[in-house]
Order: C-alpha cells, then sequence, then structure tokens
C-alpha cells in the first residue's frame, strides 16, 4: 500500500465531478492525488503522514483565474500612496518627499488619489518637477494627473489613461526587476491566499521580456502559481514568430504560452459596448470605431497555427460578431472548434447566442465578481437610460449559457477585481448588489456547484489542462483549495465572511490561514 504525504478529511469535498459534496478524505503523495472517497483514509497512513481533519470546511480543486493581469497589479503597487492627501500641497510635499528615494531622472510615479480629488493642474506638475516625467493616478488606475515631460515620454494623456495606451509606462515598470520580480512573488503568495493555483496572465505584445523571469522561476522550481500567459497586441501587430518561439519553449508543468487575446467593444455605460440594436434615444450601436476585419484577420490566422484566442466583448452586438469569426476557425468532425477559443466577459448577451456558442465549443470566461463594484441603483438607473429592461434582463445571463452546454470558466480582470471565491457565490448564485436587497436577474444565476466547477474544471478546460487538473480523482495532480465553511449551506448574508484557509500546489502546502 502507497501511503500518503498528506490527508485532507472534511465532510464538504467537492471532487468537481458531481454536483454535491462527498465526505471523506484526500490522500496526497508526492505531487499526486493518490485516492479519494468515503472514510478517513486510515489505510493510507504512514508514519510521515500529515493528516488535516478539515471537518466543516469545503476542499475544492485549485481555482483557475483565466482573465488577469499582472502588469496592472504592478501599476496599483508601483510609487508612493497618495490616498491620504486631502490638499495639493499634501500631494506635491509627499511626491516630493517620494522623488528623493529615486535615482536621478526616474520617473515619479504616485497612486491612490481619491476619484474626487481634483486640485491638480499640468502647470503645478511642470513648475515643481521641471523634467522629470511625473503620473499620479487615482485610486483605480483609470486616471490621472501628467505633467509635460510624461506626456512626451510616454505618449498618452489624461484623456487616455487606459492600460492599452500606458504600453510604454507599463514596459518600464515591468522592466525594472529590481522591482517586477519581487512582486511577481508577492503576487503569487496573495493569489495562493485566494486559493488559485492556476493563472491565464495577458502580457501585451512580447510581455516585454518577463517570460526569462517565469523561465528562472520555473528552473528555479519556485513558482507556486502555473502561469499561462498570452500575447495582447498593443505596440505592434499580433506576432506569430513570437507565438511560435513561446509554445516551442514553454510546455513544462507549470509555464505555457496560451495564444492571443484581444478587445473588441467596452462597456455599455459608456456607449462603447457594441449592441445589436442602437441605445436608447440614439442611432447608434457602439461610439467604438471596432476593426472587426482585422480582429478576424488575426484570429483566424492564430487559429491555422493552432493557437487559441479569446476575444474580450460586452454587448449583444459584439458578442454575436465575435461568434460569427470563430464560426469561421477550424472545426472538428463533430463541428466544434479544433482550439479553444474564447470570449471574455458577456456582460449582456442575445439568448439566442450562447447556444451558438455551445455548439461551437466557444469557452466562456465570465466575470463572476463584476456585481461587487455595482450598486443597484446606479446600475438599474444605467440599464433602463442605455438599453431598456427588456435587453436588461439578459445582464449576466450565465444560466442562459450553462443550459446551452457553454463550458464556463471564471476570471477578475485582475486589478479591475481581485479574486473572492466566496463573494463570487453571493454575486452569481445570491444575485445581489453589494449592498444586498432583492436578487437582480435571479433567473440568470448558477448554482453553487456550477460556479465551483467553472472556477476549477472550467478553467483548466480554458487552458487545456483538464486531463490532469480541475478535479479531484485518483491520478491528477495534488492543486487544491480549502474554504473554512460550508459554501453550499451559508447563508448568503454571511458567504462573504469565508476566506481560504489552505492551498496546495504539487503537493505542497503554499499557503494556510493562521
Amino acid at each position: 500500500m502507497l501511503h500518503a504525504d498528506i490527508i485532507l478529511k472534511s465532510d464538504h469535498i467537492f471532487t468537481g465531478s458531481e454536483a454535491s459534496c462527498i465526505s471523506g478524505f484526500v490522500a496526497i503523495n508526492g505531487n499526486q492525488i493518490i485516492a479519494v472517497g468515503p472514510g478517513d483514509g486510515s489505510q493510507y497512513h504512514g508514519e510521515q503522514t500529515a493528516v488535516y481533519d478539515l471537518h466543516g470546511q469545503t476542499i475544492c480543486p485549485g481555482f483557475v483565474d483565466a482573465h488577469c493581469f499582472f502588469t496592472g497589479y504592478l501599476l496599483t503597487i508601483a510609487g508612493t500612496d497618495l490616498q491620504a492627501c486631502n490638499t495639493e500641497e499634501e500631494v506635491l510635499k509627499k511626491a516630493a518627499e517620494y522623488q528623493k528615494t529615486l535615482k536621478q531622472g526616474s520617473t515619479l510615479l504616485a497612486r491612490g488619489l481619491r476619484p474626487d480629488f481634483q486640485q491638480l493642474s499640468q502647470k503645478r506638475l511642470d513648475d515643481t518637477f521641471g523634467n522629470v516625467p511625473v503620473i499620479f493616478f487615482h485610486d483605480g488606475g483609470e486616471s490621472c494627473y501628467m505633467n509635460t515631460a510624461a506626456k512626451t515620454v510616454y505618449q498618452f494623456t489624461e484623456e487616455t489613461c487606459w492600460s492599452e495606451s500606458y504600453w510604454r509606462l507599463l514596459k518600464d515598470i515591468l522592466g525594472n526587476r529590481e522591482f517586477s520580480v519581487p512582486a511577481f512573488r508577492e503576487y503569487m503568495k496573495m493569489m495562493n491566499a485566494r486559493g488559485i493555483t492556476s493563472v491565464k496572465e495577458m502580457g501585451f505584445d512580447d510581455f516585454y521580456g518577463f517570460a526569462e523571469v517565469l523561465a528562472q522561476l520555473e528552473e528555479e522550481k519556485s513558482l507556486t502559481l502555473r502561469v499561462h500567459f498570452m500575447s495582447q497586441p498593443v505596440a505592434a501587430p499580433m506576432d506569430l514568430l513570437y507565438g511560435r518561439t513561446m509554445r516551442d519553449r514553454f510546455h513544462g508543468p507549470f509555464v505555457r504560452f496560451s495564444g492571443y487575446n484581444q478587445m473588441t467593444d467596452g462597456s455599455i455605460s459608456q456607449f462603447e459596448g457594441e449592441m445589436k440594436e442602437p441605445y436608447l434615444n440614439t442611432d447608434i450601436c457602439c461610439a467604438k470605431n471596432i476593426d472587426w476585419v482585422a480582429l478576424k484577420k488575426d484570429t483566424l490566422a492564430a487559429d491555422a497555427e493552432g493557437f487559441r484566442f479569446s476575444l474580450h466583448a460586452q454587448g449583444d452586438g459584439a458578442i454575436a460578431k465575435t461568434i460569427d469569426i470563430f464560426a469561421q476557425c477550424q472545426k472538428n468532425a463533430d463541428g466544434r472548434l479544433v482550439n479553444r477559443h474564447a470570449i471574455t466577459d458577456l456582460e449582456c448577451c442575445d439568448p439566442k447566442d450562447p447556444q451558438r456558442m455551445g455548439q461551437l465549443g466557444i469557452v466562456a470566461e465570465i466575470y463572476p465578481q463584476i456585481m461587487s463594484i455595482a450598486d443597484r441603483e446606479s446600475k438599474l438607473s444605467m440599464i433602463a437610460e442605455k438599453i431598456g429592461s427588456a435587453r436588461g434582463e439578459q445582464y449576466w445571463n450565465r444560466r442562459k449559457m450553462a443550459d446551452s452546454g457553454v463550458i464556463l470558466s471564471c476570471a477578475t480582470d485582475l486589478p479591475l477585481l481581485y479574486d473572492d471565491i466566496p463573494q463570487s457565490i453571493y454575486h452569481s448564485v445570491g444575485a445581489r448588489f453589494p449592498e444586498g436587497g432583492e436578487p437582480f436577474n435571479e433567473k440568470n444565476t448558477l448554482t453553487t456547484a456550477e460556479l465551483l466547477k467553472a472556477w476549477t474544471y472550467g478553467g483548466q478546460y480554458n487552458l487545456g489542462q483538464e486531463d490532469w487538473l480541475g478535479t479531484l480523482e485518483a491520478g491528477k495532480t495534488a492543486d487544491i483549495a480549502v474554504l473554512n465553511a460550508d459554501v453550499f449551506h451559508t447563508s448568503m448574508d454571511e458567504i462573504r465572511d469565508v476566506k481560504v484557509s489552505m492551498t496546495i500546489i504539487d503537493g505542497k502546502i503554499v499557503y494556510q490561514k493562521q
């Protein structure tokens, strides 16, 4: 009898293969699950076996974030924090003190300005800091103050303050290895503490050389996160040679190249989500000029080379056009796509389209925590004003996707959201806005089991790793997350208090709540 190194026991084991939990044990030897079943697993006990009695807690396969940005995370920790500053003088004083810690001429970054802080001017920044590039971000990183030098160096403005525009800045920050490598180690710890064991990481263009860091960390065996990185062309056209090189180089258990990603439309609240029918009281379906011809060309070219593509689409029109593009990709004899192309976000979907997704085998990358950054009054007001209640009934319709056979996976667009599986249950199962109250579009929700499966098996299916990860069964690799309560029977009023208590990757405990 093979003895286990670790045995986890609980009356709530979600294997990912069934809709309900089992009571019993999970036995791990090395990096592999050797048994899952009823009882206490005593037959696998040895002298060195560590036994964890997790009575009342939920044992799950490791969670997968299928769309996140380490580079975005970097921006949330780069520079000095101005959150406590209330006046222009306080901001400038704090920034000047921080500048003294930097090398002469270095870009001066700051973050955390309150959204309502409107007291700075470009002239004041120019007068104070001269030719040193200065960028002060509001909390969230989607608006900022800049001086003339920063605009010259980084070639974006306050009006174009979003990640695809400030890629030059992200390249600089990522290229500062003294900062970015330790930050990535902290990033992994943060993700592990949230039960995340695998990620699909968005890297602009050629990830600005950060693949070399991943290679080194993998060689050192110091990765505690399985990283599948994508290329999102921003500064240059899609580079298939880069993709072939990365695919050939990275094929180990911790680092893989996962294809290409692109944006299509934008936010419905800004009229930038592409709708099938015009916005109310307008004659426009989308305020953005989306180059669907170029998106189709890139997708088909990548597909022909065996690469997968994910396209970010929010409005029902953009979702339908994305499906049309994928429908022209390579198919198996059963009519399903050869490559696992995905649609990200899917905020407001025509109920006809999930059936097409299911038939083609298009993977959905949903944001199950997205309601956490909204409130009922403003969201319903926006829907009523922009698209009307009929189309609003299709908001976040994950139920239709699941019923149509679409494989669901979960994502955060981190740093837009930070992984919190219990919070995702509150919003995508409970259909509550943060303040609580009556569920919103309750008919569109998932069950807890469906959502956990999306976070686990669905994520690994998305990444093409479901044969050895994503469920708890003998023979699979031991990537496991433990939630410190029975999430199937915890009330919605209390579910957001649940936390991750343990995370295991490759058979090793990488996080344990004290």
